[in-house]
């Protein structure tokens, strides 16, 4: 009897003490962030930066890993020296026309028109006008290319769409339709 009763005291003590435990609480939490993660506001002041919420600056000095410097400023002194003295590093293959098409058709042809005589999509519908013809103009690969970088009159900088390679492909391009224009 003694023994009956030691154990249904044993019993009771221990589901009264199982019954207390909150199982959504762990009692050890070697890492609680785990567990209850922190709020952050999201444009809060931060010690990450030393200037507040600003990202942090480049090293001075430093260069974007693949970029290349382009010497010709954005005024019409360096579109003249970048149409003098400027020459595409691309030799002109079919491959690089083809690419170069593909690109000018995205890109140009809604203004440019797809055989470069100025009569694209939103000239035909007003959208722009004045928009002129490759024949009508003295451009070579070098003025293109400039223009592509920075953007000339009503027109804007493509640089930010196509990079280096692409600028010259779409160049090559343009030269072979307005050679087309001038026969």
């Amino acid at each position: 009897m003694r023994k009956i009763l030691y154990i249904t005291l044993s019993s009771l003590l221990l589901l009264g003490s199982s019954s207390c435990q909150d199982n959504s609480k762990p009692n050890y939490q070697y890492f609680p962030n785990m567990y209850t993660p922190v709020g952050y506001e999201a444009y809060a002041d931060s010690d990450a930066f030393s200037n507040g919420i600003e990202a942090q600056l480049p090293v001075e000095g430093s260069i974007a890993r693949g970029w290349q410097p382009y010497d010709y400023p954005d005024t019409n002194e360096g579109y003249e020296a970048a149409k003098a003295n400027l020459n595409s590093p691309l030799e002109k293959s079919s491959a690089h026309l083809a690419v170069g098409k593909e690109l000018y058709g995205v890109y140009c042809a809604v203004c440019h028109g797809k055989k470069g005589n100025g009569q694209g999509i939103l000239m035909t519908r007003e959208k722009f006008l004045g928009i002129p013809s490759y024949a009508d103009r003295e451009i070579n690969q070098g003025s293109i290319y400039h223009v592509l970088m920075y953007g000339k009159n009503a027109m804007g900088s493509h640089a930010g769409q196509v990079n280096e390679i692409e600028r010259w492909q779409i160049a090559q391009h343009v030269m072979e339709l307005r050679g087309k224009l001038l026969k």
